[in-house]
């Protein structure tokens, strides 16, 4: 490496996942031409990689706020553009973080252009998914499996339910960047964690409701009911909670369904709702080897599948709905419309919706690798999530900061809420 080249990460290299960091080079030649590299490997350990060429400026500079890439994985100004763009080594496969406790590791490097390409120099970006002070505690009490992560201090603080359910297991890593945006946060799964079984056939409301309960009876929590968030799956899951449940505040929908898919919901043992199934016979395949799955659906509004829609006008919390455009999981955006024309109809404005033009299924937390394809929850083939890198990478940043602000606006928390629980 040479002494004189320095990669700095500002403000800080150490920093939440969430937060974008300011990437500069110095100490190169005047107009020295030079290719930038970012590895990083996940829990299951797939390597994710991206590159970019970069020219450094009169003085030897490079400052990735201001300078274009010439080439690579990007090109244009894009500030987080080499997290962003990272793909795995491995086709079909998408970037795994699901445990609070490990930093997601980044290394950047910067390479000569010419030549064998030899490292001039070398960072790396500690990406935490959990702030300091933050509490972990994972809750096995009555039907609830997962975890509650609690914010630092006094409080009071409003109460989040995380449901990231379909796939099995246990995800914290929404939930853990929640808790350190100032909510006491319960994430839950559905199926196969700890003593939970892998394969179910039937979803119980009243399993929620328990969660609900628990939140509530948190000492730091100060909101009189608790807000949901979700994606996928577990959109029309959270849309059902806030139908026929109590206490829901606030409900985040995220390219979800607007009709209760797959399992049956039953709510004291008797069915609510039945599951909506789809053909897989339709989906459609590629020539990357994954398939379209968004044409596999029912028409959601024939008559044989009206039973399956929610009742949301029901709800008395409000709803932000987020939608991806270029969905082909399958079509959030009119299932987004559905829903938007249901509540419209019942004479309700408890709503805001936004969608997203050129951007896929998988609209998480941002400066996370995009995920164009992975195996699919339901079935052994790896599907298209649809979207396209840059616009997903904006969309996520967008999104994030407006489902923070909405809990905010929203959620409501009462000081006297904490004192009478103590």
């Amino acid at each position: 490496m040479s002494s004189q080249v320095r990669v700095r990460l500002l403000p800080k290299a150490r920093c939440m996942f969430d937060e974008p960091v300011q990437v500069k080079v110095s100490g190169l030649r005047s107009r020295q031409v030079v290719t930038m590299r970012v590895r990083s490997t996940d829990e299951k350990g797939e390597l994710f990689s991206s590159s970019a060429t970069y020219k450094a400026d009169g003085s030897g500079e490079i400052d990735l706020e201001r300078d274009p890439s010439l080439s690579g994985s990007y090109t244009g100004v894009e500030p987080m553009g080499l997290l962003w763009s990272m793909t795995p080594d491995t086709v079909h496969k998408r970037f795994h973080k699901t445990k609070s406790r490990n930093p997601h590791m980044v290394k950047f490097s910067v390479h000569e252009e010419e030549g064998d390409g030899r490292m001039l120099a070398e960072a790396t970006n500690e990406r935490l998914l959990i702030a300091d002070g933050v509490t972990r505690r994972p809750v096995k009490e009555g039907n609830i499996r997962g975890v509650l992560f609690t914010p630092p201090g006094k409080g009071p603080f409003p109460a989040m339910l995380d449901l990231y359910t379909l796939g099995g297991g246990l995800s914290e890593k929404r939930a853990s960047l929640l808790a350190s945006r100032g909510f006491v946060t319960l994430t839950v799964a559905l199926y196969g964690h700890e003593d939970m079984p892998w394969n179910i056939s039937e979803i119980h409301l009243d399993n929620f409701e328990e969660a609900i309960e628990f939140l509530k009876k948190q000492d730091k929590v100060g909101s009189i009911g608790v807000g949901i968030i979700s994606l996928s799956k577990s959109g029309d899951l959270a849309l059902s909670i806030a139908s026929y449940l109590q206490d829901v505040e606030v409900t985040v929908w995220i390219n979800g369904c607007c009709a209760n898919t797959v399992f049956p919901l039953l709510y004291k043992k008797r069915q609510i709702l039945p599951g909506l199934t789809c053909d897989l016979s339709k989906a459609i395949p590629t020539e990357s080897g994954a398939f379209i799955g968004k044409y596999s659906m029912p028409n959601l509004l024939a008559e044989e599948n009206k039973a399956t829609l929610i009742p949301t006008e029901q709800a008395t919390g409000r709803f932000l709905f987020v939608a991806s455009e270029d969905d082909q999981n399958w079509d959030s955006k009119a299932y987004m419309d559905i829903l938007v024309e249901r509540l419209q109809r019942h004479g309700k404005d408890n709503f805001e919706s936004v969608s997203y033009p050129k951007t896929g299924h998988y609209l998480e937390p941002p400066y996370g690798p995009y995920c164009p394809s992975s195996s699919h929850a339901l079935g052994s083939k790896p599907v298209l999530w649809g979207g396209e890198p840059k616009t997903h990478a904006a969309a996520e940043v967008h999104a994030w900061k407006k489902i923070l602000d909405f809990f905010r606006t929203h959620l409501s928390c009462d000081a006297t809420q904490t004192k009478d629980k103590l």
